[in-house]
């Protein structure tokens, strides 16, 4: 429940805050502060996805950022305790822009800090009471109506006016940011190698639905409407980028391929050489942002005797549909999302399926996940009027930093909760595990994206035997006829397909840019946990993703649909800040 006033100390904590941040009093404003806090910043205060962590940082964080940044008008706006800890929303003022945060309080003192940038003063988006007229009233010869305007904006950029920013990949990520960026009046243009907007959901195994709520996996400005199902099919999902990408009128290449691009540093321009239709066209944009999705190219694996197999061997992202593999043996290599998905899909098909788990896997049921982690996002939480834009604040208060401790709770209550589910799960052969450190799920989707799967139907299979599984066993070579493992066993396979997931969105830059910027400017994704897959150093943050780069003008956008649309917001106000030519001082101190 949210208080109608804060509480007289926490007023008095931000009077002191304020104080000391208008006096740049680094020493008095770190006395408001616990020794283990944290200052999470997103673009306010250090043109950056920033988290500080302990007070030497932050001490350095305010050095190097309070006389450009001038922060004033700290506001209280709501107090209220949520998991028996004290926390405060405020809005706030820098010199250039309006922002909103939200600090928590131990024991008088404050332990974590998040401040965002939300809009740019005089750049702010025509949305709201600044929405546009629509129409100029009265007669006029030289009327342009809408339809027609709209079709000489189409027309004229990327051919007699060039975009400020080129978006390579036209799924979710790139379809959000070019959203954010459409309200704040930045020219740009995204570019799809597909045939329609929706087509890299369409393309997907036929049984695919997404396996997070609709009250997480809303756009900006455009939600779901009420009556939408609370897992969305993947064709749906599809429709839905498609008509979203109409009615935001955004302009959205499709059938076009990046093939190349350079940067120019003295013009501080990209040319980039697309294939749109078939035909070459160069663009010059100013930024040029990968949104390829969450990950890079395809990962195959090494199959020692691959020559030698008499079947067809493929990549899970090359698989579409089950039923032309009826009747057959198909051997899927892989045990996270995809691998399960394609197995059940297979087996719905009336394949013959076995999964070949090499190491073991974070196994959750929806249900469950549902019930215990999806809390700030669902129908109770909306009706206590947490929407999707307070959620997504919420979540963001917790620094990664202090997530794990949190997620270990939480899948001590799932391991209880399910504990039957799992014996009968483990019995089967299955290889289960909740992470290095037991933190479950969503730390391996942080670190590495991988290793994990939302239970919607597999598991039963395997646990009846319906989907065989291989486990824990190393793949010797294949055979003419099927799979040899270093056990000496061998499974017959007229299919192999690799779901064995995709590699850095780094990549993609290798591929279109060169191996040296790629290299330079270094993997996508992860946090530097020092788990495996996911080496140190720690960034606390996830890596290059919706921030600058080792690379000028070069940005990553991509994620799932929360992630998507949660910093599509803060890199299109980075973006905007350098369009308008403003000041964007990042603060980057080096790695420990």
């Amino acid at each position: 429940m949210l208080d109608s006033a804060p509480p007289t100390d926490i007023s008095a904590w931000f009077d002191s805050f304020a104080r000391h941040l208008a006096a740049r009093d680094i020493d008095g404003l770190l006395e408001l502060f616990t020794e283990d806090c944290y200052w999470r910043d997103i673009v306010a205060f250090t043109w950056n996805v920033k988290t500080l962590e302990g007070k030497p940082a932050i001490r350095a964080m305010l050095e190097a950022t309070l006389v450009s940044t001038t922060p004033s008008a700290f506001t209280i706006t709501n107090t209220t305790q949520r998991s028996g800890v004290l926390e405060a929303w405020f809005d706030f003022e820098t010199g250039v822009g309006r922002g909103q945060g939200i600090a928590r309080f131990d024991d008088g003192r404050c332990r974590t800090i998040l401040t965002t940038l939300q809009a740019l003063k005089g750049h702010e988006e025509a949305i709201g009471a600044s929405r546009p007229l629509g129409v100029r009233h009265g007669a006029d010869r030289n009327r342009r109506t809408w339809t027609e305007r709209r079709a000489a904006e189409e027309a004229e950029l990327g051919s007699t006016r060039q975009p400020y920013c080129l978006i390579i990949g036209g799924g979710q990520g790139g379809i959000m940011l070019g959203a954010r960026l459409k309200q704040l009046g930045v020219p740009a243009i995204i570019v799809e190698r597909n045939a329609k907007a929706g087509d890299s959901w369409r393309n997907r195994y036929r049984s695919l639905v997404l396996h997070d709520p609709v009250w997480y996996d809303h756009l900006p400005y455009i939600p779901f409407p009420p009556h939408w199902p609370v897992f969305t099919p993947k064709d749906k999902m599809g429709d839905w980028l498609e008509s979203y990408v109409k009615l935001m009128e955004l302009n959205y290449w499709t059938g076009t391929e990046a093939v190349s691009a350079r940067y120019d540093a003295a013009e501080r321009r990209w040319t980039v050489e697309l294939l749109r239709d078939g035909e070459p066209v160069t663009l010059k944009p100013a930024q040029l942002i990968f949104a390829t999705g969450a990950y890079g190219p395809p990962r195959f694996i090494d199959l020692p005797g691959a020559g030698d197999f008499e079947g067809q061997i493929l990549h899970s992202s090359q698989y579409s549909d089950g039923s032309r593999y009826k009747g057959k043996r198909v051997v899927v290599i892989g045990a996270a999302s995809s691998g399960h998905d394609i197995c059940v899909d297979l087996w719905e098909a009336g394949a013959d399926v076995t999964m070949v788990q090499r190491s073991p896997t974070t196994v959750v049921r929806s249900e469950t996940l549902m019930d215990l982690a999806f809390d700030i996002y669902s129908e109770a939480a909306v009706e206590a009027g947490i929407d999707v834009d307070k959620a997504d604040l919420i979540a963001a208060a917790t620094p990664f930093a202090l997530q794990p401790p949190a997620q270990r709770a939480l899948y001590e209550k799932i391991r209880a909760r399910d504990a039957d589910f799992y014996r009968r799960l483990e019995a089967s052969g299955f290889l289960l595990d909740f992470g290095e450190d037991e933190t479950g799920l969503m730390m391996k989707a942080y670190r590495t994206g991988s290793g994990y799967y939302v239970d919607v139907g597999a598991s039963e299979l395997i646990i009846s035997g319906e989907i065989k599984v291989k486990a824990g066993v190393p793949i010797e070579r294949l055979t003419p006829a099927g799979i040899r493992f270093a056990d000496g066993t061998e499974i017959p396979a007229d299919v192999i397909i690799q779901s064995t997931g995709f590699q850095s969105m780094h990549e993609m830059v290798a591929k279109i840019v060169d191996r040296e910027t790629a290299d330079a400017v270094g993997p996508c994704w992860g946090l530097g946990s020092g788990m495996r897959g996911d080496p140190g150093p720690w960034h606390g943050e996830l890596r290059n993703m919706y921030k600058p780069t080792a690379q000028e003008a070069l940005w990553f956008q991509g994620g799932n649909l929360a992630l998507s649309r949660f910093f599509s917001k803060f890199l299109a106000l980075q973006l905007k800040a350098r369009y308008e030519g403003l000041d964007t001082p990042v603060y980057s101190p080096p790695l420990q």
